[in-house]
């Protein structure tokens, strides 16, 4: 089957431009495509190794928008979140909070550039083979292929072109003549607004749910996972291999040794931890331009 090359805008479910192995391999791509099938894939720790906001982070690091004392910083905070897994309700207002912060300002386009030049230098080397390979598969049965992340979608828009999926799903931001307003569209796509979304994207593009799949390596997408007709656990935390195993779930790990420790670090539980980081780079950086 050749392989479409055609990669759409992504859109949030609103409209607004816009997260080893125990059972056999996946079934080979099907001669006639399945129009009410697609894929799901979570992003960080699934799709490729750590967060996508900490390597944006690093990116801006690198940029001078702030230290790498900062980042590393807000990476060791993100990392204890993760492994004493308070995520909690105080935690999620803090994340949204920060991601305000951090995109009121800046246009889109800025963004866009920055996340591009920034995939090309750090992300595109820590995307899972593995995974990617998973995504393939779907493709190449002629089924469409969505990036869900609770990143900004600009960010996850990007790697879903750079990897030439369908598009992605993520947390949308208020944009006015091109630049970003300080105001979410929503909440953050995080838990049950992920599932909540790709329930909304399937009733629009007429997909089944019962036909689709899902991959995520978190507890947290829990929601997401049981919303579709084949969940799969890439890379899972503990409590998602628990579950995996008790609902019979396909289960893949592309990690190994001290990869699959150190995996967690960073990771996306405290993901508004590292957006408060990249929001005080930035407002460091205003002000070091207003002293200059």
């Amino acid at each position: 089957m050749t392989r479409s090359r055609k990669v759409t805008v992504s859109t949030d479910v609103h409209g607004h431009t816009a997260g080893w192995s125990e059972t056999p391999e996946a079934p080979p791509a099907t001669a006639t495509p399945d129009p009410r099938a697609a894929a799901f894939f979570d992003v960080d720790n699934t799709m490729m190794q750590g967060a996508s906001i900490y390597w944006f982070a690093r990116g801006l690091a690198a940029r001078k928008y702030f230290t790498t004392g900062d980042l590393a910083r807000f990476a060791w905070q993100q990392a204890k979140f993760r492994l004493l897994a308070t995520e909690h309700a105080g935690d999620m207002s803090q994340a949204k909070e920060a991601a305000l912060a951090f995109i009121e300002g800046w246009r889109v386009d800025d963004v866009e550039r920055l996340t591009e030049e920034i995939f090309d230098e750090l992300m595109a080397p820590r995307i899972w083979a593995g995974t990617r390979k998973l995504a393939q598969r779907h493709l190449d049965a002629g089924e469409r292929v969505w990036l869900v992340s609770a990143a900004p979608v600009e960010i996850g828009r990007v790697i879903a072109t750079r990897l030439g999926l369908t598009g992605a799903i993520g947390t949308v931001a208020e944009v006015v003549d091109g630049a970003y307003t300080g105001r979410l569209v929503g909440e953050l796509m995080h838990g049950p607004a992920k599932a909540e979304a790709i329930t909304q994207l399937a009733a629009v593009e007429g997909l089944e749910l019962s036909r689709c799949a899902a991959y995520s390596d978190s507890a947290n997408d829990l929601p997401m996972l049981s919303t579709v007709g084949r969940p799969v656990a890439v890379n899972p935390d503990p409590a998602l291999l628990r579950r995996a195993r008790e609902g019979g779930w396909d289960v893949r790990d592309f990690r190994t040794g001290r990869r699959a420790v150190k995996i967690a670090v960073p990771s996306t539980a405290a993901a508004g931890l590292l957006a408060g980081a990249v929001t005080a780079g930035l407002a460091l950086h205003r002000r070091r331009q207003r002293v200059d």
